[in-house]
């Protein structure tokens, strides 16, 4: 079983075309896909976008919000995908040498063969897309990658999705990391990793009520945020370099109850709780908080649930 990270541009022109790639095997043409592909190491998906447009198409873009976080499981592999707008700066370069790189119609890239991807852009049904999974391995979730051998650092790399969880009296919901896990004792967004056959969307969904008991609709994607920790602390004592992306989602709770951990005992949350957006102010936040408030005004949010 092998997780990965993805990011996709979705370039446009003035006539709503998309910009495409494709390989011709003999006479035949592959079929469409979104320019993008795997992230690097540490890599924040946003500078990934921009760099695998140029890469597949040769044009430079400017990338902007991310649209959607989308998943793809087959084969043994999940792939979570962000795709983000982007903008052409400039003409295509030259010498460029890779795939073939074409304006297209959306309606002809719905009738022809395409990517999950390029479905999920045009707003396609497509069962490739989680969760919809060839075959259900023994394990759903990422793994730790085991001890390096001396002198050497193991890599490790995780997506997780959140939520700013809301509700009609203006409360925000929040979880609170277990001592012992990093950001112990801190005051954290609902969320975690995304299983297997998973979508994003989903996995926010479950990951509230695991945490908090809460059964929540889930919203906009708000942000997508990357961090890396080269010596971060795996879970046998051991350093890792540790690349994380979390995809943020807004979300709301019809019909809310007193928040309470349902997932078994000795897991990374400790207790949940709603809070007045005020009293955010005096309370120990997670990373993953302070990123939501760099795009969401918290107190605003909870206003208009």
């Amino acid at each position: 079983m092998q997780f990965r990270i993805a990011a996709y541009g979705e370039v446009r022109d003035e006539n709503g075309r998309v910009l495409l790639t494709r390989r011709t095997r003999g006479r035949e043409a592959g079929p469409w896909h979104l320019p993008g592909g795997v992230l690097d190491h540490g890599e924040p998906p946003k500078r990934a976008a921009g760099r695998l447009v140029l890469e597949h198409t040769g044009y430079e873009v400017a990338v902007g919000a991310p649209l959607e976080a989308v998943a793809v499981a087959r084969r043994g592999v999940h792939t979570n995908a962000i795709i983000y707008t982007a903008k052409v700066t400039g003409d295509p370069g030259d010498d460029f040498e890779g795939d073939t790189a074409e304006w297209v119609e959306p309606a002809r890239a719905a009738a022809e063969s395409h990517s999950p991807f390029v479905s999920a852009c045009l707003h396609l049904a497509d069962d490739r897309l989680a969760g919809r999974v060839d075959k259900a391995p023994q394990e759903t979730r990422p793994v730790p990658p085991s001890k390096a051998k001396k002198g050497r650092r193991r890599r490790g790399q995780r997506f997780g999705a959140y939520g700013v969880v809301a509700d009609g009296d203006g409360r925000i919901l929040l979880a609170r990391i277990a001592e012992g896990y990093p950001g112990g004792g801190t005051w954290h967004l609902p969320g975690g990793g995304v299983d297997f056959g998973e979508s994003p969307r989903a996995a926010v969904s479950r990951e509230i009520y695991e945490e908090t008991g809460q059964e929540a609709q889930v919203g906009e994607l708000l942000n997508v945020t990357s961090f890396r920790h080269r010596r971060a602390i795996g879970p046998e004592g051991y350093p890792l370099d540790w690349h994380g992306v979390r995809a943020i989602y807004s979300a709301t709770v019809e019909d809310p109850s007193a928040a309470q951990v349902v997932e078994a005992a000795g897991g990374s949350t400790s207790e949940s709780r709603w809070w007045d957006a005020d009293a955010l102010d005096d309370l120990p936040l997670s990373a993953a908080v302070e990123d939501a408030l760099q795009v969401v005004d918290l107190k605003n949010l909870a206003a208009q649930a």
